[in-house]
């Protein structure tokens, strides 16, 4: 028995559009096709939802979001993140490990598995955090449930840096995924000194960010990172790649043949070093929003395979942490309410096609990390779904922001296009057609991972 027949819908997936149909049964889609279902299908069906031409993508997949749960919650939290998460068409997320505690053992995974399973609004998952001390954890690990294990190359938030060579070789050793924060500790130090001597403590303009985390930062951890994952076999993925020197260190081939993969994030692909002056410490990140060139060749290598998927690096901090200057404010900021919504307005730019964006947030990130039954709109596949209008505008304002830190970079930008509705596990979790957020009861679900071979 059916229980949910979408018909008229504009179906993006599998790198073509077609105007079809979809059905569900419990969790599961159980039918996917081109123009009118069967009258079978349609008689049959507890519920038909004529979409009326609205498109129906496969939820977004986010392999690195910082939802601040345990110890940092005064910034956000598992609860109050993945709704704002669902609002925005992400079904599916990878939480990091820079928290406090950090997640560094398998039983402060478990903690987090715990919290996600009592509040998660979507599937959750959660790395595991390297330290120069930790590879024994590391290897208990159960990477069938952990998408991989997380190194901070360059310190961050969380101050969980690894600077310790036989450890890093023995973390670059592991059988997961080991997925890097790339920048050099030394070149920024450098880079500090100087602009400390000419500006002085505490008055160093927020745009010089990407000149104190400079391209060369990125760059020479980078290769670093590159050189010593070919020399190890390591399965390494690259986190938010921001610079053209990085991306043309990359290749195309196919995903599957990849040993390096690499991951672009929103902000680099919209934002430039020209926006400082105007949204100062909003747009301030970990790696850096740099110039416009950079941001030019990595939309090139998002369309040619060198990079392979669009994440969020959501990480939510108050108002007031991001006050101060370039070495005070807080680096990070709220993206994942909108980050679906932002690559649909680089479609409409002539940027990328509708096929490109799904690919890199759904089907990319499903390959990528060898989720089970996720990613795509296949029967079989578990149904996370996401209705989008394509004629219905959204402003971004305070008002309608969920996140709990309540503020966006995005704030006053008008998004040509709308998150109607979104399906987790087959359950209608969330509604915006009525101009509201509607959350509705539902079940998420742990994402489940093929073990690396």
């Amino acid at each position: 028995m059916t229980d949910i027949l979408f018909i008229n819908a504009l179906i993006v997936n599998e790198g073509k559009t077609i105007k079809g149909f979809l059905a569900t049964e419990g969790e599961r889609i159980t039918a996917v096709g081109e123009g009118k279902p069967e009258t079978s299908l349609t008689a049959e069906a507890k519920e038909v939802v004529d979409l009326e031409g609205k498109m129906l993508l496969p939820g977004c997949i986010d392999d690195q979001v910082h939802f601040r749960d345990p110890g940092l919650t005064h910034k956000g939290d598992i609860e109050t993140e993945s709704r704002a998460a669902l609002a925005g068409g992400v079904t599916s997320f990878m939480d990091m490990p820079n928290c406090k505690p950090p997640t560094v053992s398998v039983e402060a995974w478990e903690q987090k598995m715990k919290r996600a399973e009592d509040v998660s609004a979507v599937n959750w998952s959660f790395w595991i955090g390297a330290t120069d001390s930790n590879i024994d954890e590391l290897r208990k690990a159960d990477y069938s449930r952990i998408p991989g294990v997380k190194v901070f190359l360059g310190a961050s938030t969380g101050n969980m840096l690894v600077s310790d060579e036989e450890a890093l070789d023995a973390i670059f050793s592991l059988p997961s995924i080991v997925a890097v924060h790339s920048e050099d500790e030394a070149t920024i130090a450098s880079n500090k000194a100087r602009f400390l001597a000419e500006y002085g403590e505490g008055r160093i303009p927020i745009k010089c960010h990407p000149l104190i985390r400079s391209t060369d930062a990125c760059a020479v951890s980078t290769a670093r990172a590159i050189e010593r994952a070919r020399r190890l076999g390591t399965r390494l993925h690259l986190l938010h790649v921001s610079t053209a020197e990085e991306a043309r260190m990359l290749t195309s081939e196919p995903l599957a043949d990849k040993k390096i993969t690499a991951e672009v994030c929103v902000h680099h692909l919209w934002f430039t070093d020209s926006d400082y002056d105007r949204l100062g410490a909003r747009i301030k990140w970990n790696p850096a929003v740099k110039t416009e060139s950079d941001r030019e060749e990595l939309r090139k290598a998002v369309l040619d395979g060198r990079i392979d998927i669009v994440a969020t690096d959501h990480a939510p901090h108050l108002p007031s942490e991001k006050e101060g200057d370039a070495l005070h404010a807080a680096s990070g900021g709220p993206l994942v309410q909108h980050s679906l919504q932002m690559m649909l307005e680089l479609c409409r730019e002539g940027v990328l096609s509708h096929e490109d964006v799904v690919s890199l947030m759904a089907h990319r990130p499903a390959e990528l990390f060898h989720i089970e039954d996720r990613g795509y709109l296949r029967s079989g596949y578990y149904a996370d779904l996401v209705v989008v209008n394509p004629d219905a505008d959204t402003e971004v304002a305070p008002a309608n922001i969920l996140t709990k830190c309540g503020w966006s970079p995005l704030e006053g930008v008008r998004l040509h296009n709308t998150v109607e509705q979104v399906f987790v596990n087959g359950s209608k979790a969330y509604s915006s057609a009525d101009g509201s957020h509607t959350f509705l009861p539902h079940t998420s679900k742990p994402l489940r991972f093929k073990e690396a071979e």
